[in-house]
């Protein structure tokens, strides 16, 4: 391990954090590899996020590991690369780094994760992000289990993520919620110069029945008050999506947005609607709309409950009803005193999920697996 300093008072570290998911394409899981790798390298590590590109890498700090291929799972499409090419370059992006710890995000997924888990050589702490069920897991029970024996220190991030592998895989994990840069949420100015008047609803996620956008469609034909309605990302359901939405003139589709361009439309809007029907196992957008200062709206999830609770920083409904979605909208928008309550309680809960809070313990778990292995 090299011997110089980092600014948190310990040796410099060189960290290889791993996405198991394409960098190019947005998603919570990759959120939280590039969160953390800025937060680890302001403070002086020389940390590196390495996973598939479909395209030129985003940021000077990644190693691209070849393209992805689209893969059902969770009810979504996870780009994954579980090609040997993939591999191949997995193999030669860690001889040639010699780094001193290894960060695998969903390390039992195929591709560069599960090769850098298989050939790893470094100290390895690993992320469990997934929530809900996982045929793969309950198939593949007995080998996924000896995979796991070889991190060093298992995390999940949430009660629900642990509640799956720990039931199919078994193993020790510790808890840790994700993270948000809420420094980087504040710089970013408004995408309005000041409120307009016409209130605002945001809603940012892949188009697929999942996300529930369906529903908040479905919802402003119980939804009488003159507004404008932002809805971000795209996916395979979006020309459905459209059609579905008519002519209705409060709509404006925006397509896939950049994270600086959802921070400044989050810091605009009057409320953030997450209408979600499943799979979620944190809700780290909502604390991303909760530390812009926006009002949350979503539905009543176990995921989401782990971030926000009702009538306290946000207004969650069941989960598939457009009529109470509509009736929540309204309260957000309507009742001023409960929106300037639900902000001022939502910015408090923000501040327990920084980033740098969560990198702090990661650089911790870091520094105990070598030095566990130096020791051995």
């Amino acid at each position: 391990m090299t011997s110089s300093l980092a600014n948190d008072n310990g040796p410099r570290l060189r960290i290889g954090m791993f996405s198991p998911y394409s960098l190019t394409i947005p998603g919570g899981v990759q959120a939280q590899v590039f969160g953390l790798v800025r937060e680890m390298r302001r403070r002086g590590h020389e940390a590196r996020v390495l996973g598939a590109c479909d395209g030129p890498p985003p940021e000077s700090f990644v190693t691209p590991l070849g393209n992805s291929l689209p893969l059902a799972a969770n009810g979504s499409i996870a780009p994954i690369a579980p090609d040997p090419a993939a591999t191949l370059r997995t193999f030669h992006a860690l001889r040639g780094e010699s780094f001193d710890v290894i960060h695998l995000h969903e390390p039992l997924v195929p591709g560069p994760v599960m090769a850098a888990l298989l050939v790893h050589s470094a100290p390895t702490v690993a992320t469990f992000h997934a929530a809900g069920v996982s045929a793969s897991y309950r198939l593949m029970r007995r080998p996924l289990s000896r995979m796991i024996n070889r991190i060093d220190h298992k995390v999940v991030v949430s009660k629900d993520a642990l509640a799956l592998v720990q039931a199919e895989l078994g193993g020790e994990y510790e808890v840790l919620f994700n993270g948000v840069e809420l420094a980087e949420i504040g710089a970013v100015d408004p995408f309005l110069d000041g409120r307009d008047g016409l209130p605002t609803v945001f809603f940012c996620a892949r188009h697929e029945e999942r996300k529930g956008l369906q529903v908040l469609l479905d919802a402003l034909s119980h939804f009488d008050v003159e507004a404008r309605i932002w809805i971000a990302g795209d996916g395979p359901e979006t020309e459905a999506l459209q059609k579905r939405a008519g002519n209705d003139p409060r709509v404006e589709w925006l397509g896939r947005v950049s994270d600086e361009e959802k921070f400044a439309r989050l810091r605009s809007a009057d409320v953030f609607c997450a209408p979600s029907l499943g799979g979620e196992s944190f809700g780290v957008v909502l604390i991303e709309a909760m530390a812009a200062g926006t009002t949350v709206v979503a539905s009543a999830l176990d995921g989401y409950r782990n971030v926000a609770t009702h009538g306290l920083d946000a207004l969650l409904v069941p989960p598939g009803d457009p009529v109470a979605l509509a009736d929540a909208l309204k309260k957000a928008m309507l009742d001023e005193d409960l929106a300037v309550a639900l902000r001022l309680a939502g910015s408090e809960r923000a501040e327990r999920f920084a980033m740098s809070s969560l990198a702090s313990r990661y650089v911790d778990i870091y520094r105990d697996v070598i030095a566990s292995r130096m020791s051995s």
